[in-house]
């Protein structure tokens, strides 16, 4: 979804750290699925409040993980780019729950974004019921939204993707390989499989 059409955040002046350098908090480590030797790593820079990431989420990426990520051919890397406040919100709370659930978490919230997300009631309230499922409790929900500088370390990675990658849309795609190829929108398994043939050839 294009940033114009949503509410954009301010970004604070933060000098863009190392590509490579290891975040301190383990919450900003990795999260991803996939052989870390895998021939090409594909980063996916999503929004959790953005229908198109919904959309690939549920078409595409099913085929993708069991034809391309369960085989060995490719690693995928997801990196939070919140369009709104309650996109980040999501994203804090699926990075302070264990590693092994951020997965499943977010695949539950993009498949339902119209119970939390798109609401007529407080989606706050909705995010907080699906968290609960996930295993966190109520009070710990409330010390992650509280969380400012878990929400400004988030938003500096939000802010390097511009930077480093020219992310303008979500969601938007970096294949590495042998080559770097760079793909933004919704796409089918086809043209994502073909995407990831391009880099692995180089």
């Amino acid at each position: 979804m294009p940033l114009s059409r949503r509410l954009m955040l301010a970004m604070p002046a933060l000098a863009a750290a190392p590509a490579l350098a290891q975040p301190a908090d383990p919450r900003l480590a990795d999260r991803g699925v996939g052989r870390t030797d895998a021939p090409v790593t594909v980063t996916e820079f999503y929004s959790l409040t953005c229908s198109h990431c919904a959309a690939f989420h549920r078409n595409t990426f099913p085929e993708v993980k069991r034809d391309l990520i369960e085989t060995g051919t490719l690693r995928l890397v997801w990196v939070d780019f919140p369009l709104d406040q309650l996109a980040l919100a999501g994203a804090c709370v699926a990075r302070s729950l264990p590693p092994e659930r951020y997965e499943g978490f977010i695949g539950a919230l993009l498949a339902n974004q119209d119970r939390w997300a798109f609401t007529r009631g407080d989606p706050r309230e909705e995010l907080a019921k699906m968290a609960a499922l996930a295993g966190m409790s109520r009070g710990k929900y409330d010390e992650v939204l509280a969380d400012d500088g878990l929400k400004r370390a988030i938003l500096t990675q939000r802010q390097q993707a511009e930077q480093q990658y020219n992310v303008s849309a979500t969601p938007s795609f970096s294949f590495r390989g042998r080559k770097t190829v760079n793909q933004s929108g919704d796409m089918s398994f086809d043209r994502f499989k073909t995407l990831v043939e391009e880099a692995r050839r180089g």
